[in-house]
């Protein structure tokens, strides 16, 4: 339920989506970090504007603008096209304001929830994207941008300590800052019986000033799919881990519909390191619509005291986790709808809506 329009204005196209649906979603989940009596707050939407060739050589601008219920994101690109066999330069500026639930949320209902931990994160960054030119089934891209994240509580104020008077920054400020060099690199291979795919990531932080952040912070995720007759099996293995300076938010978190289904987002542990694996089998039922079940358990292998201020501990998670369950997928023109039902180890049952490649109007 909303409204989709694009307008031409020159060379620059605009996109506007506006979308009450996720409101009617989402507010049985958790409520607003930001408790405003604007009519906007119920709105969630995107604007895109773009100009093919914003000097006049060639020079893309993108700007976009998403606005959830509890969050906002700015994103601003500028990149010259290039031969492909050169690499693309984009020049990035981003904003963002979310909730910081996955480290500090508070999790509920057998951790099936997790709720506001009074903790948001306002981001600010910028730099510079290189991309390389594609080989056989390799890609790679290389950033270096400067960061500043600034921690507010849900009224909007900054804050240097959470509920419980721990420090939520590596400065003990009101804020972090730091250079981050980032290293990407990512393989995928598919034919008509399988696919294979494997992303890794490097971040290393430079202290350029004293007061700056030095870490390390290594993330992978391997995906395999196999078809087996009518019947699909998918299998993925995601992990990290971070050694230096780390704040709480820098923490991964374990739990939740990307993670391990059957828990609230974060709500199963967070620590320096991470490991999750998940597994789906999908049978057809008919030309539309699929049936799914699924294995999904993720641990931080026991480095959540690691974290400064263990909030894992002081929110009582468990540290490990397993959850499984069935669903629903169903295809359409409009896009792919899908439905979970999950159960974690605590016999605490969620359900699980979701949607994507929703077709633009």
């Amino acid at each position: 339920m909303g409204a989709q329009k694009s307008i031409l204005a020159g060379n620059a196209k605009i996109d506007f989506n506006v979308d009450f649906t996720h409101k009617l979603c989402a507010a049985f989940m958790f409520n607003p970090f930001r408790n405003s009596g604007s009519p906007l707050s119920l709105v969630v939407g995107s604007l895109c504007i773009k100009h093919p060739n914003l000097f006049g050589k060639n020079e893309k601008l993108d700007v976009l603008w998403d606005k959830g219920l509890c969050d906002s994101n700015v994103l601003i690109t500028c990149r010259k096209t290039r031969p492909e066999w050169l690499s693309q330069q984009t020049f990035v500026i981003q904003h963002s304001i979310s909730p910081e639930i996955g480290i500090h949320g508070i999790p509920v209902d057998n951790y099936s929830r997790t709720g506001s931990g009074d903790v948001n994160l306002c981001r600010f960054s910028a730099g510079v994207d290189l991309s390389e030119p594609a080989s056989s089934n390799w890609s790679s891209k290389t950033s270096i941008k400067f960061e500043h994240v600034r921690p507010i509580n849900d009224d909007g104020r900054s804050i240097s300590r959470d509920l419980h008077g721990f420090p939520v920054t590596c400065s003990g400020s009101c804020h972090d800052s730091m250079v981050v060099l980032k290293q990407e690199s990512r393989f995928a291979k598919a034919n008509d019986h399988s696919f294979t795919r494997f992303s890794l990531k490097i971040e290393q932080g430079i202290p350029i000033l004293s007061k700056w952040l030095i870490f390390n912070r290594l993330n992978f995720v391997a995906s395999k799919g196999i078809r087996l007759g009518p019947a699909f099996f998918l299998s993925s293995l995601t992990g990290g881990s971070i050694v230096g300076d780390i704040a709480p938010y820098q923490a991964f978190s374990i739990g939740g519909p990307g993670s391990v289904r059957g828990y609230g987002e974060g709500a199963v542990g967070s620590g320096r390191s991470c490991l999750v694996a998940n597994s789906e089998l999908t049978l057809p039922l008919n030309q539309m619509l699929d049936g799914a079940v699924f294995l999904d358990c993720g641990s931080d292998l026991g480095s959540g005291r690691l974290v400064p201020g263990n909030p894992a501990l002081r929110h009582g998670k468990p540290g490990s986790g397993i959850g499984f369950g069935y669903g629903l997928r169903f295809k359409s023109r409009l896009g792919h709808f899908q439905v979970d039902y999950a159960v974690n180890a605590f016999q605490q049952r969620t359900l699980y809506f979701g949607f994507s490649n929703l077709a633009s109007g």
